[in-house]
């Protein structure tokens, strides 16, 4: 229970309080990242339908839902991507792009990542039938949380030390397959077949952008992963899509 509450408290704003906390737990809260994702999903499709019902617009909706998620996650995401972006397209050297990342003041390519980003999931959110909304909201949170999980495990720490150290130090091929597990089950039940099609492209997306950070950096630091995080939101969310048009096509 404590490592759920672990995760609950890393990934979201809920004061969660777990009173004795090692690294063993921390690594092994990563099982719950999905489990967290679908949560953060439900609510989400909850505020959906509740405004729908209000009748309220769309646009309006959807700015709605973009803007609960980055309450509810405290930003920190948004701030992983920000401090990403001003790192890596600074073409600095790998100590000057950590040290980057751990300045606290956003640069020019951290604004435009942050209103690309945002923009980019409104315009997919309206872009989306609305049978579809719920189950993409769910899949969405679901599969970005669980690509941070992937990225611990293949992947070394860039720091000597930081925040993030301890899931990557106690990272094990027991954690990941559980989290994996637990990751195939919420896709399975939220989309069927379509949903493991997703996961597979999603896996392949994230490890492309982990081996590019790697490349870069020497490993992965919490600020790319956060930056993984929105990306892979946007990924699934452009795939949904994608998929749904051709199976349209299809028919």
């Amino acid at each position: 229970m404590s490592s759920f509450l672990l995760a609950l408290q890393f990934l979201t704003i809920i004061p969660v309080k777990v009173n004795y906390i090692d690294d063993k737990q921390i690594a092994k809260s990563t099982i719950y990242f999905p489990i967290i994702g679908l949560l953060l999903g439900l609510v989400l499709a909850g505020t959906n339908n509740l405004l729908c019902l209000l009748v309220f617009a769309p646009l309006s909706i959807n700015i709605v839902l973009v803007i609960s998620l980055a309450f509810l996650t405290g930003g920190i995401h948004l701030d992983g991507l920000a401090d990403s972006a001003d790192a890596f397209l600074s073409r600095k050297k790998k100590e000057e792009m950590l040290g980057i990342m751990r300045d606290s003041h956003i640069g020019a390519m951290g604004v435009l990542s942050l209103i690309s980003i945002i923009l980019l999931k409104i315009a997919l959110l309206l872009s989306l039938n609305t049978p579809l909304k719920t189950a993409s909201l769910l899949l969405m949170c679901t599969l970005s949380r669980w690509s941070m999980v992937f990225l611990m495990f293949l992947f070394s720490y860039a720091r000597q030390e930081g925040k993030a150290r301890a899931f990557f130090q106690g990272m094990n091929p027991k954690i990941f397959i559980f989290s994996t597990i637990m990751a195939l089950i919420c896709a399975f039940t939220i989309w069927q077949i379509k949903a493991l099609v997703i996961f597979v492209i999603i896996a392949v997306c994230s490890y492309v952008i982990g081996w590019s950070i790697n490349k870069k950096l020497g490993g992965v630091t919490g600020d790319t992963l956060g930056a993984t995080n929105e990306m892979i939101e946007v990924m699934t969310l452009l795939c949904i899509c994608i998929l749904e048009r051709s199976l349209a096509w299809i028919r």
